[in-house]
């Protein structure tokens, strides 16, 4: 999965032939996954049509600060309808990123002086977010001494130039000025995004889930959990950067990311050892697995028929995987999970303390939104110094986000 997925792309196309390379660059946006809003110059409609970009984007695209539409009347005549204003403020604050592709000079020295008499430089000009351009001129235009004072200047206001390619251009001569093939413009994208994602290279093992322990070839002993809160954190975690190995119990869940190991296993058991293969290189543990604390003492190799009124069967401890982890910790930053009925804040730092943890996530099940089966999560924060933190009712995609600030904000002091 790329980086840019679920990322908001501004993508401004000014006035310049290689604007018609637009139509692949939009198409390989939304193939990343990626939602894109396109605004054009007037200029650069006449390179590629709004129609083309708005077909591949699935979303109008703009090019004037208002819509002016007509219709026919019954009998035949135009009549203008109420003009529609595209607000450049809304436009630039949607964004996740802005890609000024082609860039010519004119547009790029519009961008340096604020020169505002279009929408896409008024949007530029409204953007909070990072903005990347690709220049797109003729060799000599492009080594002009305007031009290279203008790539000066952007990059001292923050922007991000993707550098220009060599090879025929438009008037015929052959050099540097044509502009980023729309498949290294991405890659370009992916690659500055990625070396600036807070936990790359950090690897961090997870755990989600319930364990099944079995009683005979059919039955088992387990718990209501899904896995789904693990699986989101996962998948926090590895959108921030980070090598993930994510050792799941049985689930429906499935994940796919490039940064994303499962490991599917079964029994506690199976987890602790999972667990223990990849705790020593991870610099980050997150035990939000509900590990069964009992299993059946003796296993029964067929399966039990029912005949008698009663059945008693001996259970034993499981390993304790979040104690083992804690005593064999170095610098790992270990966070574990607590879901508790009563005593709710008592027991959660009892648990940091016997574990040897650094953060514990509490649950409580006396909260409502709360719990297993449930597609929100309410979580308070217990540090080390015993530091409590309540959160609200969140979607569990939210509490996933706090989880890994968290150990953003750790790794990053």
């Amino acid at each position: 999965m790329s980086v840019l997925s679920g990322k908001k792309i501004v993508l401004g196309v000014s006035g310049g032939i290689a604007a018609y390379k637009t139509a692949s660059l939009v198409r390989l946006f939304i193939k990343a996954g990626a939602h894109v809003q396109v605004i054009m110059t007037p200029a650069s409609k006449d390179f590629v049509t709004p129609l083309t970009l708005s077909t591949l984007s699935k979303r109008p695209v703009y090019s004037s600060f208002y819509n002016d539409e007509t219709e026919l009347t019954s009998d035949g005549n135009p009549q203008r309808q109420d003009a529609q204003w595209n607000n450049h403020v809304e436009i630039a604050l949607w964004a996740d990123l802005m890609v000024i592709a082609p860039a010519t000079a004119n547009t790029l020295s519009k961008m340096v002086n604020g020169n505002c008499d279009n929408l896409l430089i008024a949007t530029y000009l409204s953007a909070k977010c990072p903005v990347y351009f690709a220049p797109a001129m003729d060799l000599d235009m492009y080594k002009h001494p305007s031009t290279i004072s203008s790539f000066a200047t952007l990059r001292k206001f923050g922007n991000t130039i993707i550098p220009a390619e060599s090879g025929e251009l438009a008037s015929g001569l052959s050099g540097e000025g044509r502009m980023a093939e729309p498949e290294n413009i991405v890659a370009f994208l992916e690659n500055d995004i990625e070396n600036q994602l807070p936990l790359r290279n950090k690897a961090i093992l997870i755990t989600a889930g319930p364990t099944y322990e079995a009683i005979d070839p059919v039955r088992f002993i387990g718990n209501h959990s899904t896995g789904k809160m693990g699986f989101d954190i996962a998948k926090e975690a590895a959108n921030q950067g980070a090598k993930v190995v994510l050792v799941s119990g049985p689930t429906h869940l499935n994940i796919h990311h490039p940064n994303i190991v499962l490991v599917r296993i079964t029994s506690a058991e199976e987890m602790y050892n999972a667990c223990h293969q990849h705790y020593e290189n991870c610099d980050v543990a997150i035990c939000a697995a509900a590990v069964a604390d009992y299993k059946p003492k003796n296993y029964a190799l067929q399966k039990i028929k029912k005949s008698e009124a009663a059945l008693s069967i001996e259970l034993e401890k499981t390993k304790d995987i979040l104690d083992s982890l804690g005593k064999a910790k170095k610098n790992q930053y270990l966070i574990g999970f607590a879901l508790e009925t009563e005593n709710e804040i008592e027991n959660a730092k009892l648990k940091i303390q016997k574990k040897n943890l650094d953060l514990i996530v509490l649950n409580s099940l006396n909260d409502e939104g709360a719990g297993f089966g449930k597609p929100t999560n309410k979580i308070t924060f217990i540090n080390s110094d015993f530091t409590v933190e309540p959160m609200e009712l969140k979607a569990k995609e939210e509490v996933a986000v706090d989880i890994i600030n968290k150990v953003i904000q750790k790794i990053n002091v």
